[in-house]
């Protein structure tokens, strides 16, 4: 089997955006992952619910979009509105978890937590069954390019037992350093999505490299 790649379109030319898009549209990626900050959550400003509504005209697959912002149930709706189908918030952020997570799902959207690099995964043990996925940040969040954190092969190894253990579904994905050297070791402890920005976009050949990340992560 196969993981799931989905491209990061924060690596992609905004000067371009439509035609990256489209690039996205026909590559073997089956998502497009979209990363949104505020500037308070994170160190950075990336986008909002304008330029979403822009990818959504364009975009022919699933919109992955994660919320790497302060307070994301003020905006749940409204990202859902502007064409996301994953909503994917921020364990650190959301003091009544279990709450946003309902609201997400209401919205009609699959439902997501992320987790910062230091949050330990034992932490989602009483929600694990009420996730669509889990986000696992091998970079400390905010920017692209991050060299990848070995220690996230051990954490996504133990979610996997927290999920085989409670008997959910969950998806496993993975954020941040994403290669053709992480790629298959990280598949191999048991991720099911692999996120890539600066990866894709940053090779001469970008159909060729998410291509590439599918074959050499099939597990």
């Amino acid at each position: 089997m196969k993981p799931i790649i989905a491209p990061s379109i924060l690596a992609a030319d905004f000067a371009n955006l439509q035609s990256e898009i489209e690039l996205l549209n026909q590559s073997a990626g089956e998502w497009i992952h979209c990363d949104i900050m505020d500037g308070r959550f994170v160190p950075n400003i990336s986008f909002g619910l304008p330029v979403l509504e822009a990818v959504h005209k364009h975009a022919r697959k699933p919109l992955d979009v994660h919320l790497m912002i302060a307070e994301p149930h003020l905006y749940i709706e409204q990202f859902q509105k502007a064409g996301a189908t994953n909503i994917t918030v921020h364990y650190e952020v959301c003091p009544h978890l279990h709450r946003v997570i309902e609201q997400i799902k209401s919205a009609g959207c699959k439902a997501g937590v992320a987790l910062n690099p230091h949050t330990p995964v034992g932490l989602l043990e009483d929600i694990i069954t009420d996730l669509d996925l889990v986000l696992i940040m091998s970079v400390n969040p905010g920017f692209g390019g991050q060299k990848f954190i070995p220690h996230t092969y051990a954490k996504v190894a133990a979610l996997r037992e927290l999920i085989q253990a409670k008997k959910a579904h969950a998806l496993i994905q993975v954020d941040g350093g994403v290669n053709t050297e992480t790629a298959p070791l990280l598949v191999e402890q048991g991720a099911n999505v692999l996120v890539a920005g600066s990866f894709v976009f940053q090779a001469a050949d970008p159909l060729q490299t998410i291509l590439h990340l599918h074959n050499l992560a099939s597990y």
